[in-house]
This record gives structure tokens, sequence and C-alpha cells, in this order.
């Protein structure tokens, strides 16, 4: 009978300690991939349109001729995300605009409950591809919106539409979530909270 032999034994543990060793750093490459992912798929999405991103800072201000040879209707959706006790609308649900026409609209709320809350409203734009050049140089979404216990407010919007925006597209769909921000924001700021303008 063969006796064993050690270095046999030896080589064995080796294979398996590099094969333990591109385990690990396959594993710590995934992970760190993982989280690349994220600023990744953000920074696709502002360039791309893609996802209904839109560009949420302030445009310049229109420098641009109007296209009057066109018409685009625009679409306003507002959504309360779940369990915010906040009423929220557009004051009108669309407007027809020549693309380097610049328009204002108006958006409705209301804090429905008897304590103080700040939100914050994200947007997105249908089709995709639209909010590349939808431009707002005024938004209440640039900023988180505070409201005092059972307060109402107008807030404005003011865009255009960039005049090289693509032909086959005659309408595009605006669309904001409000969403509660009063726990992620600093105590001071809801303590010091003042009522806003009623809606009339």
């Amino acid at each position: 009978m063969t006796a064993p032999n050690p270095n046999t034994k030896t080589t064995t543990r080796a294979d398996n300690a590099r094969t333990v060793r591109r385990l690990l750093l396959v594993v710590v490459g995934m992970f760190a991939f993982g989280f690349a992912l994220v600023p990744l798929y953000e920074v696709f999405c502002d360039i791309t349109g893609f996802n209904g991103r839109t560009k949420n800072e302030q445009a310049a201000a229109n420098q641009r001729s109007i296209d009057t040879s066109r018409t685009i209707n625009v679409q306003f959706i507002t959504r309360i995300n779940q369990g915010m006790p906040w009423e929220f609308k557009p004051e009108v649900r669309s407007v027809r605009v020549h693309p380097g026409e610049t328009k204002v609209v108006q958006f409705y709320a209301k804090n429905l409950t008897d304590h103080d809350m700040v939100a914050q409203a994200v947007p997105s734009v249908a089709p995709g591809q639209a909010g590349l050049y939808l431009n707002k140089t005024e938004c209440f979404c640039f900023n988180q919106q505070p409201l005092a216990a059972g307060s109402e407010t107008l807030m404005p919007m003011q865009f255009y539409l960039d005049p090289d925006i693509p032909k086959h597209i005659h309408t595009l769909t605006l669309s904001y979530t409000m969403y509660d921000m009063t726990a992620h924001t600093q105590p001071d700021v809801v303590a010091s909270l003042e009522a806003r303008p009623t809606a009339e």
C-alpha cells in the first residue's frame, strides 16, 4: 500500500486558500459594483431622460425664439406619497404651448393635519425623452415646502420647451409626487414654520 504524499496535502491546502481568496475578491468586487451602479444610473437618467427623469434645477431664462408652427400639449399629474395627509393638485390639468414659449402654472397644496409639515415634490416626465427639453425657470420642486397645520398655498412652476424638442412629441406629461420630509428636516425649521399665503 502506497503511503500518502504529504506534498499532495500541502498543494491541496494552497489551492483551497487561493480559491477562497479569489472568491472573496469576487464578492468584494460585486459589492462595490452594486454601490457604483446607483450614481451611474442617476447620471445616465439625467443625461438621457431615461425613466422619465427631468432636470430638477433652475434653467436659464429662455433666449430662444418661439416656434409658432408647432403646439405641444403639456399635461400635469399630481400624486401624494402613501400615507401623506395633504391635498395636492394642479390648478389646470393641461396647457398648450409653442416650443420656446414661457408658461406659468400654479399647483395647490393644503396641509390637512393639525401639525406643521415639510414636503418635497419629485418630478418625472413622460415620454422620458421629453425631459431633456423641459426647462423650468421657477419651480416649487427645487426646494422643500413647509406648510403650517391646516394651511394652504399656491405654488408656481414656470417653464418652456426647448424648440429642438423632437417633432414626433406632440404631448408630454409632467408628474409630481409629494413626499413627507418632516422627519428629515431640522427641528428648528419645523418649529419656526409660519403659515404660507392662503390660496384664494
